[in-house]
């Protein structure tokens, strides 16, 4: 006796064969749809995933699932249209009056960016390097690298910061500059030490030391605080702004100076922005975890755990899913978020629009170039009486 089985959404059963069975899985004429209570068996189960989705959907489940059994009704539905974001470019650090804040001068050729509610106090020296000026061999290019790098010979980079202060007219001054760790760990200084610090951060009160930090991408951040006369110099890259490194250099400058953050300045100088740092979406799940803000700061927050319940759509094999897509960071409107809730005035904060990864006419950028990166330097100091 001849016998057909039958897969249904809930069971599967073996019938004797008539001319009935053997019109299952054909079109039927009668009907349009599966709204009829007439029983029709489907080729296969419809699985779990497709009716999750089908609720997250609101919409029935065997419509999500006609795709795959078009033959069994007469018309297939539309799709439903689905709406990718689209990952523009964005201006990042939300920092409106940033070309009115900022000055560049040009002195025997070295371009430097400065801030004028900085360069107003006649006891202050601060300035932003860029590339241009210098003496080093870059892709057939005369640039003022300022870092000491495997591409670059020592005798270029110290000749470069020569220069560098000579235009800032602080040739007199001592450069603090610190072996950069992507740490919170900050110093102190009353002198100039004997030897380069490990540290991300130093602060000083005292009169004739140049702080300088180094930087490619990543954020530079120059404190003042003019009625102590206290300042600091900040290296922040993801690291370092996930460790709230500037918040702890305020709360350094606190202890130390007495510093208010209502009477601080910050400039934070040029860096890769928004629109050009991509991290893997480990990165915001580390920052989600330390800022309820944190998705503020990205383009498109995803920390890859999110649901994907048709994932055998792709046809992958479990445990061989595509990773999932960087996300963009805004490292520049991640620190004003931490120095405004640290106390410091909307004001107070200037930030420079420069992105180091579009601007490469101007400025060093690791992750453009890589290797042969150059090294930007950001200083302040306090003159000599």
């Amino acid at each position: 006796m001849l016998s057909a089985t039958l897969f249904t959404p809930i069971c599967c059963a073996i019938f004797a064969a008539s001319p009935a069975i053997a019109s299952v899985g054909r079109p039927p004429v009668s009907r349009t749809t599966s709204k009829s209570t007439h029983f029709t068996p489907r080729r296969q189960p419809v699985p779990k995933a497709f009716i999750a989705a089908s609720f997250a959907a609101n919409r029935p489940a065997y419509r999500s699932y006609l795709f795959l059994n078009r033959s069994q009704y007469s018309r297939s539905l539309a799709p439903a249209k689905t709406v990718t974001a689209k990952r523009g470019v964005r201006q990042s650090g939300g920092n409106p009056g940033a070309s009115i804040a900022w000055t560049e001068r040009n002195v025997r050729g070295i371009r430097i960016l400065q801030v004028h509610a900085l360069a107003k106090f006649s006891w202050l020296i601060h300035g932003f390097s860029t590339k241009l000026g210098g003496v080093s061999n870059q892709n057939a290019e005369k640039v003022l690298n300022l870092g000491f790098t495997e591409w670059d010979t020592k005798e270029n980079v110290l000749e470069n910061r020569r220069r560098f202060l000579s235009a800032l007219d602080a040739s007199d001054l001592e450069l603090v500059s610190l072996k950069q760790i992507h740490s919170d760990v900050i110093h102190l200084f009353d002198a100039a030490p004997a030897e380069t610090c490990q540290g991300d951060a130093s602060i000083t009160n005292r009169r004739g030391l140049l702080l300088g930090v180094q930087t490619a991408d990543c954020v530079p951040i120059l404190l003042v605080d003019p009625k102590e006369r206290a300042i600091a110099a900040v290296h922040a890259g993801w690291r370092g702004t996930l460790q709230r490194i500037v918040v702890k250099a305020i709360g350094k400058m606190q202890m130390q100076y007495k510093s208010k953050p209502a009477d601080l300045l910050a400039a934070i100088g040029p860096s890769i922005g928004g629109c050009c740092y991509e991290v893997g979406t480990e990165v915001a799940t580390q920052f989600l975890s330390q800022f309820a803000e944190a998705p503020d700061w990205f383009d498109e927050f995803r920390t890859g755990d999110e649901p994907n319940p048709i994932q055998w759509l792709n046809r992958m094999p479990p445990g061989h899913q595509p990773p999932p897509k960087n996300v963009l960071l805004d490292l520049r409107k991640a620190n004003r978020a931490q120095l405004l809730d640290a106390g410091l005035l909307a004001p107070n904060i200037f930030i420079s629009d420069l992105c180091t990864a579009c601007r490469r006419d101007l400025l060093f950028s690791y992750r453009k170039e890589g290797a042969e990166s150059g090294r930007l330097l950001s200083v302040i100091a306090i003159r000599p009486a």
